[in-house]
């Protein structure tokens, strides 16, 4: 087996619209499709990111809340790659999205930080 790279990370919302205005307006992923599945009164929003990976966005009628913290059992983030951290902490803020303080990993480095989607789920600025 060969694995070659994630293609596609799965996030459920619990308001579609403002997630899909903060993964489209706010990050500036581009819409691939958007369909609404009235069997399962669900949307279901392929997003892409620069290298070709996707964020498939979807709506279920009263999904139950998880643990969403970094330290909680099971998907610990998803984090992306950007030139300069703090650029981009600045704009999220600026745009009011909550983000954390700037980070240096012990191991690395490199810098980073986390910032938070519509439904308090992690997300990472990795500089690279």
């Amino acid at each position: 087996m060969e694995l070659r790279r994630i293609h596609h990370v799965a996030v459920i919302a619990t308001d579609y619209e403002r997630s899909k205005d903060f993964y489209v307006r706010v990050l500036g992923l581009r819409v691939l499709a958007e369909h609404y599945r009235a069997e399962r009164r669900s949307y279901k929003l392929d997003l892409e990111l620069p290298d070709g990976g996707q964020i498939e966005l979807f709506s279920f009628p009263d999904p139950p809340r998880r643990p969403s913290r970094p330290e909680a059992a099971g998907l610990r983030h998803l984090a992306f790659v950007v030139p300069n951290v703090g650029e981009a902490l600045a704009e999220l803020a600026a745009g009011g999205v909550r983000v954390e303080a700037e980070r240096v990993d012990e191991y690395t480095g490199k810098r980073f930080a986390f910032f938070f989607d519509p439904d308090d789920l992690p997300l990472e600025l990795y500089e690279a």
